[in-house]
């Protein structure tokens, strides 16, 4: 069911998504699915990298499940409080779990001159199916789902540097000591 689920959610199923809100035991198969998207993720963009692949690898990853927790506790937040949507956390968790499953093909990211193309079309990927998830997992309107999205990414975006930051500089450190 899990595979099904997952490709469901790359088809941008609207039937998966609604099926994957309303099933409290998917839970588990949202973190797996988180899971294994910031693995795959890590190790993509760990073998990019030029230095401190170990670093990355550990970053990415787990800002990938620290994001995950925070983007869906700021979309409940925002949807229900903001625009009137209907959801608990865990249908929140659920959908924006498996909106990640596009980021898993980042695993192919540390291919020369195609990495790029497939970050930037597995991001878009993911922003799609996080909109499709948000808007399920609400019961709310294109415009309000645009603009909790919108708030949503911005917030992870800026995470995401900031993480990315702090790893660049270990690799650094971890670096100079080592070497």
């Amino acid at each position: 069911m899990l595979i099904e689920r997952i490709l469901g959610v790359l088809k941008l199923d609207i039937n998966t998504f609604e099926d994957i809100e309303h099933d409290q035991n998917a839970t588990m198969q949202a973190a797996i699915v988180v899971i294994a998207a910031a693995v795959l993720s890590g190790i993509g963009s760990g073998l990019e990298a030029e230095v401190g692949f170990i670093s990355v690898f550990i970053g990415v990853t787990i800002w990938a499940v620290i994001a995950w927790f925070l983007w869906s506790a700021l979309t409940y937040f925002i949807g229900t409080n903001l625009f009137g949507g209907k959801a608990d956390m865990g249908e929140m968790l659920r959908v924006i779990g498996f909106a990640q499953a596009p980021q898993m093909l980042n695993i192919l990211g540390f291919i020369p001159i195609l990495g790029g193309i497939i970050r930037f079309v597995t991001g878009i990927w993911a922003l799609v199916t996080a909109f499709i998830a948000v808007r399920q997992g609400l019961d709310i309107d294109n415009i309000k789902t645009a603009i909790t999205v919108l708030i949503g990414w911005l917030v992870m975006f800026i995470g995401s540097l900031i993480v990315a930051g702090l790893v660049a500089g270990a690799a650094v450190i971890g670096g100079a000591l080592g070497g």
